[in-house]
């Protein structure tokens, strides 16, 4: 099948192919990143020497990015590959810096002029690397070098320098800003410490910080922000070896004393610091033993300079390596023995409150390994002293863990017994953050504080202390100041004696009812007569109570219903039938004679409806601004409920289930072949993705009259997606691309997976195992599917025990005499409704698993129209919503209890990328948005550990992850609640899964 390659592919392939003289069938040209990637083919492996000669004056006479579209950024190397036709692996290889052509070109003269007189020995000009160039701090060269380890990422890179004002009225600085781009969202934690690294080991001067920023190509706004900490290690060394560290003194007396040829060994006892001089290299025992004056003329000035604090006094010893008396000894007395201020230890300044101690002490104790520091500027620490709690904030370029740093820190701050403060609350966050990752709390005393406090603002550098990076609009943490042991040492308590109260009040109640006795007492000897009398009894009291509420649910259910309710025949179109054939008038007049209920009228032109669009009550304050969306479709309540009612395929116990696969099967059967898109997940999928509008938004992209479905569970996890995919679908009802909307929490291994268990105690979950899989194409489906299944049942009779026999023929001669029996399904509808309304008021808003976070649960599950798909109108207002329902925190949140993503839904994923790719079928896993007011910093820690484990299964063949869940974090109105999208916000979600470059949409 012919390739079509894009436009700036065509350009770079001709302009190769012409400088070259090579066929334009045997050059392919790659871009990732900066680089360009040229393959030369030929029947014999292209010259190397010559074809990069050719190329080379081309490149001369060529600006690249000419050749390439605008949003491409700038084109830094050149790979030129060489192999012959067949072959997988190239002959040859040569990078070209595009900075160095002229250089490059008098290597390949050399190399053509040596081949020519049969030598090996070519020559050539010095290429320059990009790392030199990058020294001198111009930012084109610091682009190129981060360049050589980003573009193998597919990571495109381009470097400015910008001055920035600082706030503190000091002069205008110059802040280095690199720009990363690429055609995915690469995760901060991947890119954040190599970048840090390679910054700091050039070692740049004239730069206080560096400011990275990612960005998916084609966005506007960019993915993330990270800072840099630019500070030379020299200088870092001496602000440590100011408070009297001792290992970063050695380190500064050894690049004092290496040129000497000395080695030091640096020791600090009580307030004396001992310095051992040594050969520094002395392998056979021979070199001579350090010269004192010597010594003392390196180390003296520095020592001076440095002023440890703390540290009186110095004692110098010279020495060979491995001798126990020095051969000579010198004591100097230090700064700190004249100025009072210098005396005081840090951790004697630390007890006092002295906050550039405690940010030291705090800093070494989270950063023990020098070197790690010195490399990426390691873990900084902020302190806000606010009344009686002491803050901490600590950052690094990747966010520390809570678990690494924040039992260290309160322990520590425990020990010093500062005076006035009774707490500490500590935060960790990404370095350029504005907000905590996470934060955790220690009382050190007991404290009576009723007030909720707010999380205070940090700056976000120790040098621009008004850079403040809290925003003002940011809603305080609920009662910060409560730690986690009082927390549950109050819901133990409660619990203790809410349970002996209850074990109190049952066992008094069954002692009473003379069917318990006390284990202790002894056994009487008429107890078997007196234990029949009782049962006796009890049975015959039961078995009135039983007929005396079937009589009453009985006559209650005749009350409730109505005289006039007629069921009228119901006609489902045939494959045969066209597509409007479900919204003609005949087929809707019989819906709606059979479901009274759901009948639309119309109302007249100038009455206000009482319900919006998406048959929810309007409320007064509905927003009256316009967002776009889809046109809304006629909901598929009547139409699935009795397809789901006429199926053969027994009940999965979750009714959305069962209509929703009624309503697929009735589409294979309409159309014959499945649909070339199908959607699935959980309700955030069900709500979140809009079929009209992705393929409408498809076709504009060159993918037309794609037939998309959504089969949106409520609740369903890894493990309802994975039984629904492989056991209730065959093979040949499954399209070539999946796509599936959810989140974090349904693969959390570590809860309770209700929607599942109830699909594994249906008898469809155990049909779906007991059959044997068969690929039917849609085209065999029955026309009648009342006869195909009275012909299936007399042909194919389950083997039923005698047992089952027994107990079915009582449950029939039971049901003949009930008053009640044939009617159980109304009944159960009319308690939930009374359930429902007695505990309106009294409902906490936890987003329960069943429903998945879904309020108005009735109405969701009736409202979905015939492409699968539930539009909702609502926008959320958080004012609003949390006047009815209670805002839950991420560690009360059930969703989240015991958070793993190893475990049971991890394994359900496995099966279903092994499936799809059996079947090579591309699945599409999308981390659906989330608004500001859901992720709190306990989710964002959750949804952390799940982009870690997406990204890990992301090198899968025919799997792509696309993550949206911070993609319109602060836009409510896209969202119905905290955690689900309306139908605004799934057209945006369509529109962007619609451009996306990633997924591989089918074409018909």
């Amino acid at each position: 099948m012919k390739t079509v390659l894009p436009d700036r592919q065509q350009s770079l392939v001709q302009w190769v192919s012409q400088a070259t003289g090579i066929n334009s069938f045997g050059v392919k040209v790659q871009l990732r990143g900066n680089d360009l990637h040229i393959l030369c083919e030929g029947t014999e492996c292209p010259q190397r020497w010559r074809t990069l000669s050719d190329l080379l004056q081309a490149l001369q006479q060529t600006n690249l990015d000419v050749l390439t579209n605008s949003e491409q950024t700038s084109i830094y190397q050149v790979f030129v590959y060489g192999r012959r036709k067949g072959e997988q692996r190239p002959n040859w290889c040569h990078r070209v810096h595009l900075n160095q052509i002229d250089q490059h070109l008098d290597q390949v003269q050399q190399a053509l002029l040596a081949d020519s007189e049969k030598s090996n020995q070519p020559g050539g000009a010095l290429i320059v690397s990009n790392e030199s160039l990058a020294r001198q701090g111009n930012p084109e060269a610091i682009a190129r070098y981060l360049s050589e380890t980003l573009s193998t990422l597919g990571v495109s890179v381009q470097a400015k320098i910008k001055l920035h004002q600082p706030k503190n009225s000091e002069p205008e600085e110059n802040r280095l800003w690199i720009f990363c781009q690429s055609s995915y969202s690469p995760d901060a934690s991947l890119l954040a410490e190599p970048i840090a690294q390679k910054l700091r080991y050039l070692k740049l001067a004239g730069y206080q910080d560096a400011v990275i920023v990612s960005q998916v190509r084609g966005e506007t706004a960019p993915d993330w922000l990270l800072r840099v900490d630019l500070t030379p290690p020299e200088v870092m060394l001496k602000e440590w070896a100011r408070w009297g560290d001792v290992q970063a003194i050695a380190r500064l007396l050894t690049e004092v004393l290496l040129g000497l040829k000395v080695a030091v060994q640096v020791s600090l006892k009580e307030s004396t610091l001992h310095i051992f001089c040594t050969p520094a290299f002395d392998h056979l025992g021979t070199a001579p033993i350090p010269d004192k004056g010597v010594c003392l003329e390196a180390i003296l000035p520095q020592l001076e300079a440095i002023a440890p604090q703390g540290i009186l006094a110095a004692t110098v010893y010279g020495q060979k390596a491995g001798d126990k008396q020095p051969t000579w000894i010198d004591w100097v007395a230090l700064p700190a023995a004249k100025h009072p201020a210098f005396a005081t230890s840090p951790l004697d300044l630390a007890n006092t409150g002295d906050e550039p101690a405690i940010v030291f002490l705090l800093e070494r104790l989270l950063n023990p390994d020098l070197d790690w520091r010195l490399l990426t500027g390691g873990i900084r620490v902020l302190l806000l002293l606010k009344n009686d709690l002491l803050h901490i904030m600590c950052d690094a370029p990747v966010c520390p863990a809570r678990q690494q740093v924040a039992s260290k820190i309160t322990q520590f701050i425990r020990q010093l017994k500062i005076p006035g403060i009774m707490g500490v609350r500590v935060y960790g966050r990404r370095a350029g953050n504005k907000e905590p990752f996470w934060h955790y709390g220690l009382d050190i005393e007991q404290r009576q504080r009723l007030v909720p406090q707010a999380t205070p603002e940090f700056a976000a550098t120790s040098i621009y202390i008004n850079d403040l990076v809290t925003p003002e609009t940011s809603e305080p943490i609920l009662r910060p100041d409560l730690t986690t042991e009082e927390v549950q040492n109050f819901v133990t308590e409660v619990a203790r004696d809410w349970m002996a109260t209850a074990s109190s009040t049952a066992k008094k109640f069954l002692l009473k009812s003379q069917l318990f006795t006390e284990s202790n007492q002894p056994a009487e000897h008429n107890q078997d007569v007196q234990g029949i009398k009782i049962a006796l009894v009890w049975g015959t009291l039961g078995l009135l109570l039983t007929l005396q509420t079937d009589w009453v649910l009985g006559r209650i259910i005749a009350l409730n219903t109505p005289s006039s309710l007629k069921v009228a025949s119901v006609t489902i179109p045939s494959s045969s039938g066209h597509k409007a054939s479900l919204t003609s008038g005949k087929n809707q007049s019989e819906k709606t004679t059979f479901f009274p209920s759901t009948s639309k009228t119309k109302s007249p032109p100038n009455q206000s409806s009482v319900f919006n669009a998406s048959e929810f009550t309007q409320s007064d304050n509905t927003p009256t601004d316009n967002l776009a969306a889809a046109p809304l479709k006629e909901k598929a309540t009547a139409t699935a409920i009795l397809l789901a009612a006429r199926s053969q395929i027994p009940s999965f116990n979750v009714r959305q289930l069962d209509e929703q696969l009624a309503l697929y099967k009735q589409r294979l059967a309409r159309t014959g072949s499945p649909p070339d898109v199908l959607i699935i997940g959980s309700s955030r999928a069900l709500r979140g993705v809009d079929p009209a509008a992705l393929s409408k938004a498809l076709a504009t992209q060159g993918y037309p009259n794609l037939d998309v479905f959504n089969f949106g569970i409520n609740g369903a996890t890894a493990q309802v997606v994975d039984f629904v995919i492989r056991h209730v679908l065959e093979p040949s009802e499954l399209p070539k691309i999946i796509i599936w909307g959810d989140g974090a929490r349904a693969f959390n291994g570590g809860r309770e997976d209700i929607t599942f268990k109830s699909i594994a105690a249906s008898a469809g979950y155990k049909q779906a195992f007991q059959k044997t899989p068969t690929t039917t194409s849609s085209n065999d489906l029955p026309e009648n599917p009342v006869n195909s299944g009275a012909k299936k049942t007399t042909e194919e009779k389950p083997e039923i025990s005698t047992y089952e026999a027994i107990n079915q023929s009582l449950n029939q001669a039971l049901a003949s005499v009930s008053a009640s029996y044939q009617n159980r399904d109304q009944i159960k509808s009319l308690l939930q409704k009374q359930l429902l309304k007695l505990g309106h008021n009294q409902t906490v808003a936890s987003e329960k698993q069943l429903t998945d976070g879904a309020s108005d649960e009735s109405t969701s599950q009736q409202a979905v129209d015939f492409d699968g798909f539930l539009p909702l109108s609502i926008r959320f207002n958080p004012t609003r919503y949390y006047q009815k329902h209670s805002r839950v925190p991420g560690n009360y949140d059930n969703d989240y209890k015991s958070f793993q993503v190893e475990g049971q839904q991890d394994a359900a994923l496995l099966e279903v990328l092994q499936f799809t790719q059996s079947q090579k079928i591309s699945l599409v896993f999308v981390n659906m948005p989330l608004t500001a007011d859901y992720l709190d910093p306990v989710r964002r820690q959750y949804e952390q550990q799940f982009q870690q484990y997406m990204l890990h299964l992301a090198t899968n063949p025919n799997f792509i992850y696309r993550d949206l869940s911070q993609q319109w974090i602060k836009t409510n109105d896209f969202f119905s609640d905290p955690s689900h999208l309306n139908r605004f916000g799934a057209y945006e979600v369509s529109k962007k899964l619609a451009i996306d470059p990633m997924i591989p949409w089918p074409v018909k």
